[in-house]
């Protein structure tokens, strides 16, 4: 059957889809005004982009990700063409920032909470300082953060060499990302922050609990585990009995909270205040107070979502200007990614437009694939996505 006529095409969508993940990808165009599926490309070069802009020059805009391919394309393409970078992969990128800026802070989180931990030990400091030792060293030798601390040497090591990402990935056998995150990471403990947070603070979100309950006379460890599973925790019978066997013979001292983790923080932070618990904003509160890094971090995300989500484009160069005021590097890099990409990211800040018909006809695609157990080669299902 042939192809159904494009026709004349104003507003375009453009995505990539995967014919088989991580090896090779197709590109998928849209017609913006009637969500119909005009053309699916063989890849997601800028120049097969461009030669498919040049042959339909009725475009006049083009909703796109923030890839720089089909930005190449694009201008190359279709120079008079305004393109529309979408707003959720500035929300999504912007999130993996916030990550990174609350991981190498992280340090200050938990020194505060060390010195209100420390606050509690005076009270008994011998059983104590030797369960908070136990659980740190216990954390600090695993073997998960002690490779990777091993991991980032090396990369470190080649990248002093003058070797580039490309070559650390071949030579060290790393996934693209993973050698990317070890490339530019400024120190190990914030590649750790997350790992340091496995063990420990599993239980202590329950040590309130078990230093009640062991002051209150209950000092069966068995049964103190018991309590604490129907409480939801998941570890061990021997995580309880490692933090508990100190106190033999002795009162529990008052129990202080675990810092919280990245990833909760990193949440805390991009979530909208009502849609906080009060736990949550006590919590969040607490950790703007002890880094002020983290509270202008929390400020400029804030001023991100309302520019965002109200379509306030002409306040994208004061919120870039008030990001580079302060001393938050990773932040500065998304700031300098939105003025290379600056004319996209401001219509994408002010117009209607999104790319989310886009994704839901990506959707189709692999639902399509699906239907033919994934057996179909690209002929085929170009040709069924199409018609269908």
């Amino acid at each position: 059957m042939p192809d159904p006529e494009i026709g004349q095409v104003t507003v375009l969508g453009v995505d990539d889809w995967a014919k088989r993940r991580g090896q090779s990808y197709a590109s998928v165009l849209l017609d913006m005004d009637t969500h119909r599926i005009i053309d699916i490309l063989p890849d997601r070069e800028a120049s097969t982009f461009a030669d498919w802009l040049r042959a339909h020059p009725s475009v006049q805009l083009i909703c796109r990700d923030r890839a720089g391919g089909y930005a190449l394309g694009a201008r190359e393409g279709a120079p008079g063409a305004q393109q529309v970078a979408d707003r959720w992969y500035m929300w999504d990128d912007l999130g993996d920032y916030v990550k990174k800026t609350v991981a190498a802070h992280h340090g200050c989180i938990k020194d505060h909470y060390a010195v209100l931990a420390q606050a509690a030990a005076d009270q008994a400091p011998d059983p104590q300082q030797t369960a908070e030792q136990a659980t740190a060293a216990h954390a600090e030798n695993r073997a998960r953060v002690v490779r990777t601390r091993q991991r980032y040497e090396q990369v470190q090591k080649l990248k002093a060499e003058g070797k580039r990402i490309a070559a650390i990935i071949r030579e060290l056998r790393l996934a693209p990302g993973t050698a990317r995150r070890y490339y530019h990471a400024q120190s190990a403990d914030e590649l750790v922050a997350a790992s340091l947070a496995g063990w420990p603070s599993m239980l202590d979100d329950y040590k309130p609990h078990l230093h009640q309950r062991w002051n209150e006379g209950c000092t069966n460890i068995g049964q103190l585990h018991r309590e604490v599973k129907a409480l939801g925790f998941r570890g061990s019978y021997a995580t309880v009995y490692a933090y508990l066997a100190p106190f033999r013979g002795k009162a529990a001292p008052p129990a202080v909270p675990g810092p919280p983790k990245v990833r909760h923080i990193t949440s805390w932070i991009r979530r909208r205040p009502d849609n906080l618990d009060a736990d949550e904003q006590l919590k969040l509160k607490q950790v703007r107070a002890a880094c002020p890094h983290l509270d202008a971090l929390r400020g400029h995300v804030e001023e991100f979502a309302k520019m965002l989500t109200g379509r306030h484009g002409e306040r994208l160069d004061t919120w870039i200007a008030a990001v580079r005021a302060d001393d938050l590097p990773h932040l500065h890099t998304f700031a300098n990614g939105l003025e290379r990409d600056h004319a996209a990211v401001l219509a994408g800040l002010t117009l209607p437009h999104s790319s989310g018909a886009v994704e839901g006809k990506v959707g189709k695609i692999k639902f399509l694939k699906r239907l033919m157990f994934g057996r179909a080669n690209y002929d085929l299902l170009r040709k069924m996505a199409l018609l269908n």
